[in-house]
């Protein structure tokens, strides 16, 4: 007769999730299993390792064990579905003139170019950086001003608001 089935959870980290893993768990009994993590996991995914379970009765097979995975929230990656979004708060100068700069990925850092006039809002998309390199990585830049602007700061404001612009705004 066959054994019975043991489940249990395993936390993962984020990272780990969607780049894949291996992971070193102790069961109850003592005995340790090694999980091999397949990239693109999410939480509530269950992984079957086969006759791991409980031992068979009067020399049936062995259950399975059912590793059900929790997936721990990252410092500043999102998902959604197979791509992965941050945002990524960026200075003044880099905002007006564009910038090339290092972000992270979950594949690890890379080089983004912030176009010339980039605003809060804009999303700059790195292809093939999600989840398990299928997906892209979106990259949402917040522009971030000094809390407190020096006075060469608030001349040039004061200077170039002189200009005939103001930005779309809502009607009403």
């Amino acid at each position: 007769m066959r054994g019975r089935d043991i489940r249990f959870t395993l936390d993962i980290d984020f990272l780990d999730a969607v780049s894949g893993a291996k992971r070193r768990i102790s069961l109850a009994e003592g005995r340790t299993l090694d999980v091999a993590i397949p990239a693109g996991v999410e939480s509530g995914q269950v992984l079957r390792l086969k006759n791991q379970g409980g031992p068979g009765v009067q020399g049936g097979p062995a259950g399975d064990a059912l590793v059900e995975l929790n997936v721990r929230p990252h410092a500043f990656f999102r998902r959604d579905g197979q791509d992965v979004h941050m945002d990524l708060n960026i200075s003044l100068p880099e905002a007006v003139e564009g910038a090339r700069i290092q972000v992270p990925t979950p594949a690890g850092p890379v080089a983004l170019t912030i176009p010339a006039g980039a605003n809060t809002g804009k999303t700059l998309r790195l292809k093939g950086k999600g989840v398990a390199g299928q997906g892209d990585q979106l990259v949402h830049l917040h522009v971030v001003l000094p809390e407190t602007p020096d006075e060469d700061l608030k001349k040039f404001v004061r200077k170039w608001s002189k200009r005939d612009y103001t930005p779309p705004r809502p009607a009403g």
